[in-house]
């Protein structure tokens, strides 16, 4: 649509919704908050828009993807205000943030390359109080540090059965092995990665059961999948965003 229109063209609300399947209250609620550039009113009041107004709202729809909606919404918002830099920083978080889940899902891979059998990390190897310590032992408190979370979320994927520490016969702390410690590891990786506990739990049976990675390959896959995406629509928001700062001159 934007192609045929002329610069000094007036447009109504439907011309803009009509190109992209929206309402026009969408279009105003857009306007309302600062997506579009505030509208021209004609002496009956109506708004009228421009072909500048139809380049915004395809930057922000274009932005949506791969930078979610209040960020987009709060890149345009700085971009209409003048605070282009602001609204290049914004980016420039986004783009880290994909960064940091592409390195979160680097680390979940290492961390279930390094699973060992079933047995080894099973809930029947943290029954036995009286094995022995190893090199590899942690307290709750120093793998919560290691980790970067606090006891108490150590404590809460326990009940979840994500993470089985055995107790000291002695004093009857929790005593974390190297495969609770692997455990715990995993757990962390995905939480960051954006699941949830009650979707954690299948996974590492299913790896526990399996002995290794394999039943998450799939799971994997999309992963990546939807980081390549995000990646892209990146790549495509910020043409279209480039061209609308070009069009404000």
């Amino acid at each position: 649509m934007g192609q045929n229109l002329q610069r000094g063209e007036r447009l109504r609300p439907i011309d803009l919704a009509r190109g992209h399947g929206l309402s026009t209250q969408a279009i105003r609620n857009y306007e309302e908050a600062g997506i579009l550039p505030a509208a021209a009113r004609t002496p009956h009041g109506y708004r009228t828009y421009t072909p500048l107004h139809a380049q915004a709202l395809r930057a922000f729809l274009a932005l949506v993807p791969g930078h979610g909606h209040q960020t987009a919404t709060s890149i345009m918002r700085a971009v209409n205000e003048g605070a282009v830099d602001e609204a290049l920083h914004l980016i420039d978080e986004s783009h880290a943030q994909l960064l940091d889940d592409r390195r979160t899902l680097q680390a979940v891979e290492r961390a279930l390359r390094s699973l060992g059998p079933a047995a080894a990390s099973g809930p029947e190897a943290a029954s036995e109080p009286n094995a022995a310590s190893g090199p590899a032992d942690r307290f709750i408190g120093p793998l919560a540090g290691e980790l970067g979370i606090r006891p108490a979320t150590l404590r809460k994927w326990e009940r979840a059965g994500l993470v089985h520490p055995r107790r000291d016969p002695l004093t009857g702390y929790r005593v974390y092995d190297e495969a609770a410690v692997r455990d715990a590891r995993l757990v962390h990786q995905l939480r960051r990665g954006g699941y949830l506990l009650e979707q954690i739990a299948p996974l590492i049976t299913q790896v526990r059961e399996a002995g290794g990675p394999e039943p998450l390959e799939a799971t994997l896959r999309d992963w990546h999948g939807r980081l390549s995406a995000r990646g892209r629509a990146m790549l495509a928001g910020a043409a279209e965003l480039e061209a609308y700062l070009r069009e404000r001159g």
